[in-house]
């Protein structure tokens, strides 16, 4: 495993009919500004995307990409540069016990934002290091499960669950305490590198990360434009599975979230495409 012999995060079966989310506000601050891919150094591992399968891409991030990657590397030492809105909180345990169990030196460093699940990733590094104007994000965790009230409650005891494990990973870097870690992920606290650093969430300020904008040229402007409507939609609170309903509709698509609800879908199409007009106007 790394040097810092980091805790192993508690693996969780995923609750049935659990959809999962990037936090709105961090969606739309990332998406606002592309940044460019790392170039091909082979010990260079990029997480510039949401955790978990990107809905419009098939892409994201995911465990599966980052086994291949390690795969790839070996034994050697490895660099991961983390902007990332957040997304599945089970790609992001599972791709934090991936880097925790690397046999050498794994550094982390934070180009934009490693929001949510990216923050938990950022913690398997030995050396986690941020750049200037870079922020983390710490949160309980959060998703949607449709059900009766049965599986409302099933599910509020799981979540329990999750914050717990998410607490032991924090604590086990953190400079300060369980209940004061608590405090943050209650409050959804986000940390620019002089207070991460102070927390013990980073080990340092790195004023040399500085990350190059995408060139116009080399991003799918169409893919940027939808993530950008989509960050709108998110902010007046739509969930995803209707988000992806709805820019499919917008779109003339027929592409939609697989974890989607068909009931609450169908329902509410048509009027949320009126809001979204409304929503893109405010």
């Amino acid at each position: 495993m790394t040097l810092r012999k980091m805790p192993e995060a508690k693996s969780f079966a995923r609750p049935q009919n659990f959809q999962w989310d990037a936090p709105s506000d961090v969606l739309a601050k990332w998406a606002e500004r592309p940044l460019a891919a790392e170039g091909d150094d082979p010990s260079t591992i990029s997480i510039y995307d949401v955790i978990g399968e990107d809905m419009w891409t098939g892409g994201g991030f995911t465990a599966k990409r980052m086994a291949g990657a390690l795969r790839a590397i070996g034994k050697n030492p490895v660099n991961v540069k983390v902007n990332s809105p957040g997304g599945d909180m089970f790609e992001g345990i599972a791709i934090y016990n991936l880097l925790r169990e690397h046999p050498a030196k794994v550094t982390v460093d934070v180009m934009g934002w490693a929001a949510s699940a990216a923050s938990i990733i950022a913690m398997a590094g030995d050396e986690i290091r941020m750049g200037l104007g870079t922020f983390m994000m710490v949160h309980n965790a959060w998703g949607m499960v449709i059900g009766n009230r049965h599986d409302m409650a099933d599910a509020a005891k799981l979540f329990e669950g999750f914050d717990s494990a998410i607490v032991d990973i924090y604590a086990a870097r953190a400079n300060i305490d369980r209940k004061a870690i608590e405090k943050l992920m209650d409050a959804e606290t986000f940390m620019g590198p002089s207070e991460a650093v102070a927390k013990g969430f980073a080990d340092s300020v790195a004023e040399d990360l500085k990350p190059a904008d995408a060139q116009a040229r080399s991003v799918d402007q169409r893919l940027m434009a939808r993530r950008q409507t989509e960050s709108a939609l998110a902010k007046a609170g739509y969930p995803r599975s209707l988000r992806s309903e709805m820019m499919a509709q917008l779109m003339n698509s027929p592409e939609r979230d697989a974890g989607q609800d068909s009931g609450a879908r169908d329902a509410a199409v048509n009027a949320g495409l009126l809001d979204l007009i409304s929503t893109l106007k405010s």
